[in-house]
């Protein structure tokens, strides 16, 4: 994370950092970082404490290690759906408490009730044993010692170097439960969250006053830290917030997770709109085109039906309330990724190259204004912006020797959405 950054008002900022605001213009490092990172705090049967990162490839592979769970099973679910469109994501085990399973050879690796389903075999091999261990019937590990001791822990238990082996058909783990998941958890699943990096981050609470949490740490990041990324909610179009997408199907929010997703691997010269739902969860499209152009004005993200299909209707965010500084454009995803993926890149490269190596003078300035243009000329490439310009970017030195004044305009670029046709029949 850079040591300071976000928005300014003032050129008056203490720590050195990159401090960028965005403005709607009045009416009268080069190249571009990685995305499809998540973030989503879970209440998990297994896995270890803390936030765990886990690339979809490692999902595919190794879920058993990680989660407890073969890749098909009902439990992941969640996991499934979030990875259905990004590429790693940061998860945070919530609940305090709990404990590991254990038996007479060894403790599961992690804390929970999943450990329950752990089993140790141990047949001779000669002089030797030969001591397996089982996750339910499917077998996870096989070592061949002539002692405990030789026993090397592995992905599902920490063995007991002193214990005793003895011959047995299947001794099981017992007396593994989860943590208690309460509101205070997710404070602290934000809290060890705030050194990651991630474009979106899915909250899957219910409660209101959790899903407030999730807002206001979303708004505090963008706005006072520099961290650009979007927050995904269940009905919680209340926050009016660029920041803030809010799910409105169902009455439950599983879905959160799909969108939590696509939108964290949705790149900036795409739209989420008419996007197919691709997940395994029923999606209720029951709606009239009044509640669907309610929806729409209200910033709610909402599927709908098109044919058998369900899909985006409008990749839109919280945001209703438009100003001067922050108008209707604001309330497309594609546009904030657009300005979020230029926040991110230029604090990255301003804080890599720049930040206490570059001189203030108009060498450094004018390195890092060929900087800037190539980082935009590379978007526009892309499709990501359109019309720039070198002359749309200014740099100047500021009021004080050490500070960097960064004037430039950009103009986003969406997709398609509205077709108005006029035919002219001779």
């Amino acid at each position: 994370m850079p040591i300071g950054g976000g928005t300014f008002t003032q050129q008056n900022k203490v720590l050195p950092g990159a401090y960028i605001n965005f403005v709607s213009m009045a009416v009268s490092r080069s190249g571009l970082s990685e995305r499809g990172i998540a973030a989503l705090p879970l209440d998990l049967d297994w896995g270890p404490g803390g936030v765990f990162t886990v690339t979809a490839q490692e999902f595919a592979r190794n879920c058993r290690a990680i989660f407890g769970y073969p890749h098909g099973h009902e439990k992941l679910r969640r996991q499934r759906e979030i990875f259905r469109r990004a590429h790693r994501v940061h998860f945070y085990k919530l609940g305090t408490g709990g404990s590991r399973a254990a038996n007479a050879f060894g403790t599961a690796k992690h804390v929970g009730e999943r450990g329950n389903a752990l089993i140790n075999t141990i047949e001779p091999a000669g002089t030797s044993f030969v001591v397996s261990t089982y996750l339910e019937k499917s077998l996870v590990d096989e070592q061949t010692v002539a002692s405990a001791a030789e026993l090397a822990d592995n992905s599902f238990m920490d063995f007991d170097k002193s214990a005793t082996l003895a011959l047995t058909s299947g001794t099981p783990l017992t007396g593994g439960t989860n943590g208690t998941v309460a509101s205070g958890d997710h404070q602290t699943a934000l809290d060890n969250l705030e050194s990651f990096h991630f474009n979106t981050l899915g909250c899957l609470s219910a409660d209101e006053t959790v899903k407030g949490l999730y807002a206001a740490y979303t708004k505090r990041m963008r706005e006072e830290t520099g961290a650009k990324f979007q927050c995904v909610l269940h009905r919680y179009a209340a926050a009016d917030h660029e920041g803030v997408i809010s799910v409105e199907n169902n009455d439950t929010p599983e879905l959160v997770a799909w969108v939590t997703g696509a939108s964290a691997g949705c790149e900036i010269n795409r739209s989420l709109q008419n996007t197919i739902y691709s997940g395994e969860y029923e999606v209720d499209v029951d709606h009239t085109k009044v509640q669907l152009e309610d929806a729409i004005e209200s910033g709610k993200f909402i599927f709908c039906r098109v044919g058998d299909e369900r899909r985006v209707l409008e990749d839109i965010n919280t945001l209703v309330t438009h100003t001067d500084a922050k108008n209707g454009d604001f309330s497309s995803n594609q546009t904030i990724r657009v300005l979020d993926q230029v926040a991110v890149d230029i604090a990255e490269l301003f804080n890599n190259k720049y930040l206490g190596e570059i001189p203030n003078d108009t060498a450094g300035r004018t390195s890092l204004w060929s900087d800037i243009v190539s980082h935009h000329k590379e978007m526009q490439q892309k499709w990501a912006i359109e019309n720039f310009e070198p002359s749309n970017v200014k740099i100047e030195r500021g009021e004080h020797r050490r500070s960097v004044v960064v004037d430039l305009v950009i103009t986003p670029v969406n997709a398609m959405s509205h077709l108005y046709m006029t035919v002219v029949v001779q």
